[in-house]
């Protein structure tokens, strides 16, 4: 497959990168350098971006490291043209707070800002959640979703809480699948407590399930206004998604 490379070299956590695109829309992947050598060689890899629609498209890299951009036409006809620019992080210095004075247990250690957190059970990765969480950031929001952040090792509470605690909306994928484990239901909670506080949206999406299964499980959740994959597609969802958070039209 053929590809556009740019290395963007060593790079701090939290530097934005800004990529223009002119022609087609393209798969734009942020990688680090050993997704970047799988993905050369075509085997799985994880990247940050996905099929992006419109230009410029802002992605933010995660973490300290080596990173390249690649763009891609995924085998589709057309040419696209594509440029990148490094700006600076949206991170807000550190400054020491009492404890006294935080409204979580939560505390913030590497103070990312996301825009959205996406809680779910990994049955229903491959149907919804990945294409969500791809489209959400091919469109410019800065998204916690595990496979972009957990790696071999994390302490799963510790960056799952660091998530919640630095999110600004939590979309929570309502399936029976969601109910029945142990770790999105933890999340949940987490999500909800953040909510009622004022301090965050709650994005529900119901995912082939009724509003009687919702109401079983939560009646506080049946009565907040979700959308639904049985009525809407997970672009249709995503877009509107985008458009809440960014309070803006999505260009489509």
């Amino acid at each position: 497959m053929q590809f556009t490379k740019h290395d963007l070299g060593h790079r701090t956590g939290g530097e934005i990168v800004e990529v223009i695109l002119k022609g087609s829309a393209a798969n734009v992947r942020l990688m680090d350098s050993f997704n970047f050598q799988s993905y050369r060689s075509g085997r799985r890899h994880q990247y940050i971006g996905g099929h992006a629609k419109r230009s410029p498209l802002r992605l933010q890299i995660p973490n300290a490291g080596h990173w390249y951009v690649t763009v891609d036409m995924g085998g589709y006809a057309g040419r696209v043209e594509s440029s990148v620019r490094l700006l600076p992080g949206k991170l807000r210095p550190f400054v020491e707070t009492p404890l006294s004075t935080i409204p979580s247990l939560v505390r913030n250690e590497r103070q990312v800002q996301y825009d959205v957190f996406i809680s779910h059970a990994s049955e229903d990765k491959d149907e919804v959640v990945k294409p969500l969480a791809n489209t959400l950031v091919a469109n410019g929001l800065s998204v916690w979703y595990d496979e972009f952040e957990l790696k071999i090792g994390d302490s799963l509470r510790r960056i799952i809480d660091r998530g919640i605690a630095s999110s600004r909306f939590g979309i929570v994928v309502l399936s029976r699948a969601f109910f029945a484990k142990g770790w999105p239901n933890y999340e949940l909670d987490g999500l909800v407590t953040k909510s009622v506080d004022g301090d965050q949206v709650l994005l529900p999406i119901w995912h082939n399930i009724t509003k009687d299964e919702v109401v079983s499980f939560s009646p506080s959740l049946a009565d907040k206004l979700a959308r639904n994959t049985t009525m809407q597609t997970v672009e249709e969802i995503a877009e509107e998604i985008v458009e809440v958070v960014l309070g803006e039209p999505v260009e489509v």
